[in-house]
């Protein structure tokens, strides 16, 4: 096991927060307005003071969590988490509702720690450059009162800070120097083991405070067009194949974070719960689902192409769309020894029609119930969640609504209605669209006879 880096000089680099990042309509996020990427991508404020300060310095460094019987989630982007105001609203958020945990951004897909670091190479390449959560001490203090559980998400190939600060790093070109996608970004080399013991560095870190789980992003290759794929090159690779390097890479994760007892989990494209391939990011169900404590599959029914399931909208079949996903992992998992859990992300965010409201949002939810998973994580990317999506702290007073078969109907009725879901256009599996591996969406198929069981659960207390 690799030296753990720790330069923990608290008291001079944690100071504290004041007032005023595998999808969404982008709100504003306070104190700056900032843009994202719907599919995972990370904001950027447009205004580089939106830090607040808080004047005490933290007295702490370790804080005890308590992991919830069933994370239920979403994801709080690093300003939100550095802010007071924003903070306090969406632990006020959990407090109301079923909310119990926080995915926290450690570093996103912009390459800056969100935090005050002593990890030695996040300052030597800037990456300390841009202090989102002024004092992390200060943040998770506040989530240790309020009993909600931290996940510390950590992007990992999608860093432009380290591919420019080390090239040698990145993908290389057949042509010579660094290969570029199609968009013009720069991706980081996953057989590299110094990519690996950057991440592992931020993840050790974070786990001493008492984090208890690490949440690996972007863990996987580039996705391009084919003609700006047959240029790249990964040193190290040595005949292996994609799906091996991210195998080992959480396999060697796993084991540097076990001291700790902190759980390593990985968000992967939707598409792995149903297509048995690798479509060229190197992630296959198979292949990393019993070296991780939980899989994340964002399951974004936006991001399903006509035909996928053989449904013909399936964005506007929320709960087909994610259960019959979620049943495709299940199935793979249970033929697997030593298997992880299956916790998936959700939609909280409009792409397309229909608009998500509280009957989409909640549509997925319940399929995720209804297939026997009781945890879930919605992402937006503003962090601005559909509060009456949520099940309240005291239970549901009346029954909620949820969209099934393209309409709008107490959740009671959903298996009345999941069976008129008929396949309007059958698609074979395809290859990912260029730039967009997740809009290759999985394999369309009849959808399998459902067993009717069970009703509407306002699932359980927290």
């Amino acid at each position: 096991m690799k030296p753990f880096v720790t330069v923990m000089l608290f008291a001079a680099l944690l100071s504290g927060c004041d007032d005023g990042d595998r999808q969404g309509s982008p709100a504003a996020a306070s104190p700056a307005t900032p843009t994202a990427d719907p599919v995972h991508g990370d904001l950027t404020p447009e205004d580089p003071t939106a830090a607040e300060v808080e004047p005490d310095p933290p007295a702490r460094t370790f804080f005890h969590f308590t992991r919830p019987e069933h994370v239920r989630g979403i994801y709080v982007n690093s300003w939100s988490a550095g802010s007071r105001r924003r903070l306090a609203a969406l632990i006020d958020l959990a407090a109301r509702t079923e909310i119990n945990s926080f995915v926290i951004d450690i570093k996103d897909a912009s390459g800056y720690v969100s935090h005050p670091t002593g990890v030695r190479l996040a300052h030597e390449i800037g990456a300390t450059g841009e202090i989102r959560i002024p004092d992390l001490a200060w943040t998770l203090e506040r989530l240790e009162e309020a009993g909600i559980y931290p996940i510390a998400r950590i992007v990992i190939v999608k860093d432009p800070l380290l591919a420019a600060a080390r090239p040698e790093l990145a993908v290389q070109d057949t042509a010579g120097g660094t290969w570029v996608d199609n968009r013009g970004i720069v991706w980081l080399n996953p057989f590299s083991r110094e990519v690996w013991d950057y991440h592992v560095d931020l993840a050790r870190e974070v786990a001493a405070m008492g984090v208890g789980e690490v949440q690996w992003d972007y863990v996987r290759f580039p996705d391009a067009s084919a003609s700006a794929l047959g240029r790249a090159s990964y040193p190290g690779q040595d005949g292996r194949a994609k799906t091996d390097a991210i195998r080992a890479f959480l396999d060697y994760s796993r084991g540097n974070l076990s001291e700790f007892g902190a759980k390593v989990t990985a968000d992967v494209f939707g598409v792995t719960t149903s297509t048995t391939r690798d479509v060229g990011i190197g992630q296959v169900w198979e292949t990393f689902i019993d070296v991780v404590d939980v899989a994340l599959p964002m399951i974004y029914p936006s991001h399903y192409r006509e035909g996928n399931f053989g449904i013909d909208e399936p964005n506007a079949h929320p709960y087909e769309v994610v259960r019959q996903a979620l049943e495709d992992a299940l199935s793979r998992s249970a033929e697997l020894e030593g298997a992880g859990t299956t916790r998936p992300w959700l939609q909280d965010f409009t792409l397309g029609p229909p608009r998500y409201e509280a009957p989409e949002v909640r549509a997925q939810i319940q399929a995720a119930y209804d297939v026997g998973i009781d945890e879930w994580v919605l992402w937006n990317p503003s962090s601005r969640y559909t509060q009456a999506a949520l099940e309240p702290a005291g239970g549901f007073v009346e029954e909620p609504l949820v969209r099934i078969a393209n309409e709008i109907v107490p959740v009671s009725r959903r298996f009345e209605l999941f069976d008129t879901t008929t396949a309007i256009v059958e698609t074979p599996a395809e290859e990912p669209v260029e730039g967009n591996v997740e809009a290759a969406g999985a394999p369309a198929k009849p959808r399998p006879d459902t067993t009717r069981v069970g009703s509407f659960r306002p699932g359980s207390p927290r």
